[in-house]
């Protein structure tokens, strides 16, 4: 467990195992702890390492615009920091699209992406091109507390133990530093950037996931070679939901990178 400064933050992380590096990346409004499970599972064979993306978990977010850049740029600077080898990438929603643009801005950092559950754009159809302004107007007047609730009953549906997550994540970050992280995840664009991802990638998704379903399709088809798989019974936190089939789906794919790159 550590914290290093960078571009005025106080970036967390943690590590653990050895071997090739993977980088758990998590959604909006969550925080490290999401992914207990794949480090249960990955850390005997790699070194894994999490961290919390400024405003989330136990990293600060500082004065001033949300700049939606800083967010790969901070993972770059934490591969740097960590004097990783090109790493794989997984993410989940928000930290998929992350780790895409980080293999977007940074491809000679990134070794493989795992996109999970992975929004591409905002502006994908009519319903997000009205959804997403909408949204950023509510969060400002909906108590943080509601916004918590609603989500941590929307997201536990399938697996229960996940509204505790969703509440406890929440409970570290301030009403004004959601409303301005907000803004600056709905900047994030990467619909003219799918063409240029040239590492391998798989593509995972909930089979029930309303949120970022509709995405899946075309994501998958333009990024070259990637592979995409749905996964069965699982909401939006898909590798809490499935976790099983999520770490087999991942095994299976490390497993032809590694015996293609040996």
């Amino acid at each position: 467990m550590a914290t290093f400064k960078l571009n005025g933050a106080d970036i967390y992380y943690e590590e653990k195992g050895s071997g090739s590096a993977i980088i758990f990346t998590h959604g909006h409004s969550l925080f490290h702890k999401q992914w207990v499970p794949q480090i249960d599972y990955f850390s005997d064979s790699y070194r894994t390492v999490l961290w919390d993306v400024r405003g989330h978990g136990n990293s600060s977010l500082p004065e001033g615009v949300v700049d939606p850049e800083l967010f790969s740029k901070d993972l770059a600077a934490l591969m740097e920091k960590l004097q990783l080898p090109p790493a794989i990438l997984c993410g989940l929603s928000m930290g998929g699209h992350i780790s895409l643009q980080t293999a977007v801005r940074y491809p000679d950092r990134v070794r493989a992406l795992v996109l999970i559950g992975t929004p591409f754009t905002n502006t994908f159809n009519w319903f997000e091109k009205t959804s997403a302004p909408f949204s950023r107007f509510a969060t400002r007047l909906i108590p943080l507390s509601v916004t918590a609730r609603l989500t941590a009953i929307a997201l536990s549906k399938i697996t229960p133990s996940n509204h505790d997550l969703v509440k406890e994540a929440f409970g570290l970050m301030t009403h004004r530093n959601f409303i301005r992280h907000w803004s600056g995840n709905l900047r994030m664009e990467s619909k003219d950037d799918l063409e240029k991802v040239k590492c391998p990638t798989l593509i995972l998704y909930g089979d029930k996931d309303k949120m970022v379903g509709r995405q899946q399709a075309e994501l998958g088809t333009r990024i070259s070679g990637a592979i995409s798989h749905p996964i069965t019974n699982a909401h939006h936190l898909t590798n809490l939901d499935n976790p099983n089939e999520v770490n087999r789906r991942i095994e299976k794919f490390l497993n032809e990178i590694n015996a293609n790159s040996s």
